[in-house]
Order: structure tokens, then sequence, then C-alpha cells
């Protein structure tokens, strides 16, 4: 059986119940969503419930969707905006004051390119690593097995399919490296 894309049969070999996990996070990421915005107390509970490791001073902004929660690590000082999903079949590794502008998709899942294969419902996840202070704009991408390297920022609507060099502006579909960030890029009130 396959629920938001993944294979959620009992996996005898690993001795887990994938259905179960997922219908979990499903439960709680729809009490998170139907929280009221201002309730901080019961969001920071459900959060500490949902993610399976969580920093200091994180922000996530309702709706927020996740498939098993429990691969998803968080550092400090970390926010992202409305319309976040993390499809979390593998490790998603997010490092310290990490922005995320919203409609944002991290997905871990992949299918073979083979149809006999992807018809039988094989899928797959490999992790994903968002390193430090990382910002990534409006409507971005961000592909199975990529890491983005720490201070990056990743321009509105790129689709990362590949890893991402430390201290650089990259954008695109396929998203690229465009520069590398310097001190002419001090916001200058």
């Amino acid at each position: 059986m396959e629920i938001g894309g993944i294979n959620v049969e009992k996996n005898e070999q690993l001795g887990v119940d994938l259905f179960q996990d997922v219908r979990r996070c499903k439960d709680i990421c729809y009490r998170y969503n139907n929280l009221l915005p201002s309730d901080d107390e019961n969001k920071q509970k459900i959060l500490e419930e949902l993610i399976g490791k969580m920093g200091k001073n994180c922000t996530i902004t309702q709706p927020f969707y996740c498939d098993m929660g429990y691969n998803i690590e968080i550092g400090d000082n970390f926010y992202t905006n409305h319309n976040c999903v993390i499809l979390d079949g593998a490790k998603v590794s997010i490092g310290n004051n990490v922005f995320i502008a919203p409609n944002c998709c991290i997905s871990t899942a992949n299918h073979p390119l083979d149809y006999e294969q992807r018809n039988k419902g094989i899928e797959y996840a490999v992790p994903i690593i968002i390193e430090d202070s990382v910002w990534i704009g409006a409507s971005v991408t961000i592909l199975s097995g990529v890491t983005i390297g720490k201070n990056s920022v990743i321009g509105a609507g790129s689709i990362v399919t590949k890893n991402i060099p430390p201290n650089v502006i990259a954008v695109g579909n396929p998203c690229k490296v465009l520069r590398q960030i310097t001190d002419k890029d001090r916001y200058q009130p």
C-alpha cells in the first residue's frame, strides 16, 4: 500500500511497520496544522513529538507536512514559512540558522527509472543535508541525495538536483552556482 508516495508495507527485515509510522505522522501534522497560530505552547509540544531532533528557537509556520518526522534533525535558530513539505523517508539534517521561505519541498523520496520496477511500487530514499546558515528562497524544491553547503543562498523557484558548495548564490532549474557571496553582498541600509 502507498500513502503520500511512500510504500508503507511492513518491512519484516527491519522490523518496522512503515504504514503505522506514516499514519502516526500524518495525524500529528493534522493536529499541528489545526492549532490556532497563537497557541505557541501546544505547537511546541506537538513539534517535540513529531520532529526527531530539534534545537532551540525553532519556528515552523503552519501548515507543515512530513512523512515520518523522526528522520528530521533541525539545529538552532531555524525558521520555515508556510507550506513546507519534508518527505523524510531518509534522514534530513538541517543545520543552525537556516531560513526557508514559503512553499518549499525537501524530498528524500525517489523511484526507479525503470517503469516495471516503479509499477511494482519500489521506492527508496536518499538523505539530504542542509548545512548552517543557509537561506532557501520561495518555492524551492530540494531533491534526494543533495547537500547544500554552509552560508549559501538558493534562489526562489530553484530545483536543487546536485550538491551546492558553501558560500554561493545558486539559482535555476536545475539549480547551478551563480557566483560566490562576497563582502559586496552585505546589506547597507
